[in-house]
């Protein structure tokens, strides 16, 4: 501040007056009048202010919470998070401060309006985009996390939240700007400007600072008007202001506090604010304006559907139906409140006793309004809506089954419907088929949508019997008044609900036929016998009393009675229809009648699947052979390619069950030779494939997959191609063992033989590759019991064989091709070293009857893979000596290894030299013919072979 204010005023009232008001002062002597005067209008505007680091630091996070208030007004999801994140960082710096203070309430306030305001878009969520919505789940996440600190505070907030916001506002201001202006005051300038040994009294009647401060009426004009004043005001003033010290002048001089000056523009913005209000309010009163919320228009009070006093007719609610319908699509239309609006007008036309073709009509926007409540097709409807859409399809087919009189088609125009005339039918544009159709794709959707290992999805594949239910209903109705092709389409839905489902009352007659048939025979017979010594006893005591005679008839009677009504139950049963044959009456239905390719070829993978699934081999292997679908698959849409992928596996399932081992691996070999069981069965999605995928790609291949019920176990497939891998492999790499040249039946199961190789410490074997590969080593060496125990044990049990319908014969079925394949092993391996071998012998070491051995043994022979022959008197296989020894075949191997490498050499050596060609022009026949001999086993080195076999 400058001196000029400390010193005395010069007038002569002023110092006549002093005298008398005013105790003596000590004062300083005056500063030169140069020095008093030398300060400019910046120097005056200008006012240092200092503040606390905990003002500093607090005005911050305010500042930061006023900007996140303004993103959350237009709700700006993305610049909330930011500001959200910079506000963690900012109330981090002021740690030290918060420890001490504490938090302050302001900032508590804010984290739980942040809350409301989360949970409130949160709900929302799908009407912002794909921005907003990713930075609103990002928001929530770190909310919560930043929020666990805060807990305590949270709650203790809530439990006493402050009265209003606006007031709170108010206050923290009041509160910063009293710690803040630390500015210096006139209090502050008098004991500045005082002494301490003789403090002043002032005693001064209340001066008018308004006289000395800009006002704003005078914002415009310069300073230099507030000293242009009269010489007689001048004079009256300072008559007035006699008896004022200097500090008393410096008083009247200073300038307005900062706090002063914000109270009053809050106070005259609050004017303002309660001005507009009232002005909003006289509006509202006169219904000039509407209240709009995030685009959708929020009503306070519910609009009639009609005007009072209006006729409702057909052609009105027809009217009102295509006016609600014209906002359907459009930007802005709530969808919720346009089913809310459908079902209001349905409601009125059915109190009004309007005619049923009015319903029917209101039903099919309802319901098709239902369907367009997700404008995403990727995204699956919600529980509420699905719920209402299966009750209003339902509702809709009662009303079609139960009245003949409504037709229902697509071929209807608008302008030929008939929706009240009650002679004719009512006609109704709208079809039916499309509508279960379409609940179908929402109900898979629904599936593919939820967690298959949540109750979520129990709960939704619950509804499976419902929407069977419906399409069963829509099956009759269409049977009764649809065309071929209709039935066709609705016909193969109904086989799409149920190829994959097992069957497993038909597994209990089968086990019952196989077990019990043995029993019915001795139940019969003991039941004949009982029945004759009943007749033998009626017949002694019918001579005794003769009024035994009438019991017997009755007995007789219900005898009969309990045969009838059996062979009633027989045919109800047998009335019922099983899987197998509803398929059966299904496909070939659409075999005959279907003019589309898509639909015939689903129909017949599913059929060829679900006689696979129960284990009807032939059957589904001609249907296979018999369509040609292995030519002309790569041709179809991927959905049927990937039926066709479902079909063959399911093949070969059976085949493997079956015993055809050989046609099992053929059918498994496409699907599992390259890695990709999971993506080709539509079962889910390869990470290292993601790459070369787009995202709209990948949208449409999650789309593509199958829900979790209908899945094909991939490691219980892949145990099943190892195993019949192995059973081929094992006894031809055996056979074939010094082959230059062998082919391989099965490169996976070689990879895998070749890891276990590689590894240098081998443990027991865990997982289940490691037990096929150890199987494959023990058979190897003809350990048959080894390799049975390395694949039937309870481990492998309970991961892949219990999953089979009949566990027990597949197991049985394995132990029998392995003590098969170790026998044919064994003779490839160690045949050689007998002269003779003895049939007893080979059963007991494999412990397999003797026809099975002998048939095993005859089918080597005959095919050349064992050079034997049978000597029957003695029941002994004789071995003929014809095949080389393993040193002798490793010799031939070796010379022959090392001629190919000699005839290489040598023909490198002349094209060096450059008389390769030449050489090759003058060869003649009779070269040509040597080296034919040589390489045939008639010539010089097939003579020396045979030699050394003899």
């Amino acid at each position: 501040m400058s001196r000029f204010f400390a010193t005395g005023s010069s007038t002569e009232s002023s110092s006549d007056e002093s005298d008398d008001d005013i105790a003596p002062v000590q004062q300083k002597p005056a500063a030169p009048a140069a020095r008093v005067f030398m300060f400019s209008d910046e120097e005056e505007d200008t006012k240092r202010v200092v503040r606390s680091a905990k003002d500093k630091r607090f005005d911050e996070i305010k500042s930061s919470i006023k900007q996140i208030k303004n993103h959350k007004k237009i709700k700006d999801i993305a610049k909330v998070l930011s500001g959200f994140e910079d506000l963690c960082k900012v109330y981090l710096k002021a740690k030290n401060i918060i420890e001490k203070e504490g938090h302050p309430r302001f900032y508590i306030k804010y984290l739980v309006e942040l809350e409301d305001f989360v949970n409130e878009c949160w709900e929302d969520k799908k009407k912002f985009n794909k921005i907003n919505a990713k930075s609103l789940g990002t928001l929530r996440q770190k909310y919560r996390k930043y929020c666990r600190d805060y807990e305590k505070q949270i709650t203790d907030y809530k439990a006493n939240p402050d009265a209003s916001g606006e007031e709170d506002e108010v206050r923290d201001d009041e509160d910063t700007d009293s710690d803040s202006d630390d500015e210096i005051s006139a209090s502050d300038f008098l004991k500045k400007s005082t002494t301490a040994a003789a403090p002043v009294v002032v005693k001064a009647p209340p001066v008018d600072k308004v006289k000395f401060l800009k006002t704003e009426d005078s914002g415009d004009e310069s300073d230099d008007s507030y000293w242009d004043s009269s010489s007689g005001d001048s004079s009256s003033s300072s008559e007035e202001e006699g008896g004022y010290t200097g500090a008393s002048v410096a008083r009247q001089f200073l300038k307005k506090g900062a706090g002063d000056e914000k109270k009053e523009k809050e106070k005259r913005e609050r004017k303002k604010r309660e001005g507009k209000r009232k002005e909003e309010e006289e509006d509202d009163e006169e219904g000039g304006w509407e209240e709009v919320k995030g685009g959708y228009r929020v009503e306070s009070k519910p609009k009639m559907m009609f005007e009072k006093d209006t006729e409702i007719t057909t052609v009105v609610v027809v009217k009102k139906l295509n006016e609600i319908l014209s906002a359907r699509g459009k930007r802005g239309t709530d969808r919720s409140e346009q089913i809310e609006l459908l079902k209001e007008l349905r409601s009125i036309a059915v109190s009004n006793n309007l005619m049923l073709g009015i319903d029917v009509k209101i039903l099919f926007s309802i319901i098709a309004s239902i369907y367009d409540y997700n404008p995403n097709i990727a995204t699956n409807m919600k529980s509420e809506m699905w719920e209402k859409c299966l009750m209003f399809v339902s509702e809709l087919l009662d009303i079609l089954i139960e009245n003949g009189n409504v037709i229902v088609g697509e071929n209807i125009a608008e302008e030929t419907e008939n929706l009240d005339n009650v002679e004719t039918p009512f006609r109704v544009r709208g079809c039916v088929l499309t509508l279960i159709e379409r609940l179908d794709e929402e109900f898979t959707k629904m599936l593919q949508g939820c967690d298959a290992h949540s109750y979520e999805y129990v709960e939704r594949l619950k509804d499976e019997s419902k929407v069977l239910d419906i399409i069963v209903r829509v099956q009759k109705y269409i049977e009764e008044r649809g065309t071929s092709s209709e039935m066709c389409r609705i016909f193969l839905r109904h086989i799409e609900h149920i190829y994959y489902k097992y069957d497993y009352e038909n597994l209990k007659k089968i086990q019952d036929a196989r077990t019990g048939g043995v029993k019915d025979k001795e139940e019969k017979e003991e039941t004949k016998k009982e029945e004759s010594k009943n007749e033998e006893e009626g017949e002694s005591k019918a001579e005794d009393n003769k009024d035994d005679e009438t019991d017997n008839k009755v007995q007789e009677e219900n005898k009969k009675d309990r045969e009838s009504s059996d062979e009633k139950k027989e045919e109800s049963s047998e009335k019922e229809e099983t899987s197998s044959a509803l398929m059966d009456r299904m496909c070939k239905f659409i075999y005959s009648k279907d003019s589309t390719d898509m639909i015939r070829t689903r129909a017949i993978l599913c059929h060829i699947y679900h006689h696979a699934l129960h284990d009807r081999w032939f059957q589904a292997r001609d249907l296979m052979l018999m369509s040609h679908l292995q030519d002309t698959i790569h041709h179809a849409d991927v959905p049927t390619q990937i039926r066709y992928n479902r079909s063959m596996v399911q093949l070969g399932l059976c085949a493997f069950r079956a015993g055809n081992i050989r046609d099992a691996h053929n059918a498994l070999l496409d699907i599992q030779s390259g890695g990709r069981a999971k993506e080709l069965l539509a079962q889910g999605l390869l990470m290292r494939s993601m790459a070369d995928r787009n995202p709209e790609q990948e949208k449409i291949e999650k789309r593509r997959q199958v829900p979790f019920h209908m899945h094909i176990n991939l490691e219980l497939l892949e145990c099943v191609y190892l195993v019949s891998a192995m059973l081929l492999e094992i006894p031809y790499m055996a056979a074939h063992e010094f082959d230059t040249r062998k082919r391989m039946i099965s490169k996976s199961f070689h990879h895998q033989l070749r890891l276990s190789e590689r590894q240098a410490l081998l443990g027991p074997p865990e997982s289940m590759r490691e037990h096929v590969v150890a199987a494959s080593k023990a058979m190897k060496t003809g350990n048959w019991k080894a390799c049975r125990n390395f694949l039937i044990n309870e481990k492998m049990n309970g991961k892949v064989w219990n999953l089979f319908p009949e566990s027990e014969t597949v197991r049985a079925l394995i132990v029998r091709k392995i003590q098969e394949e170790s026998l044919r092993t064994y003779l490839f391996t160690f045949g050689s070293v007998y002269e003779s071998l003895s049939l007893s012998t080979l059963s007991e070491m494999f412990e397999l009857e003797k026809h099975i051995v002998h048939s095993t043994i005859s089918k080597m022979i005959i095919n050349e893979e064992l050079m034997a022959s049978w000597d029957e008197p003695s029941e002994c296989v004789v071995m003929h000596r014809c095949e080389p020894t393993r040193l002798q075949s490793m010799a031939l191997q070796l010379s022959e290894k090392v001629s190919i490498l000699v005839e290489s050499n040598e023909k490198q050596m002349e094209m060096k030299q450059g008389n390769f060609y030449h050489r090759q022009q003058n060869r003649g026949d009779g070269q040509q013919q040597r080296d034919y001999q040589n390489k045939s086993y008639g010539g010089r080195r097939g003579q020396q072979r045979q030699q050394r076999y003899n």
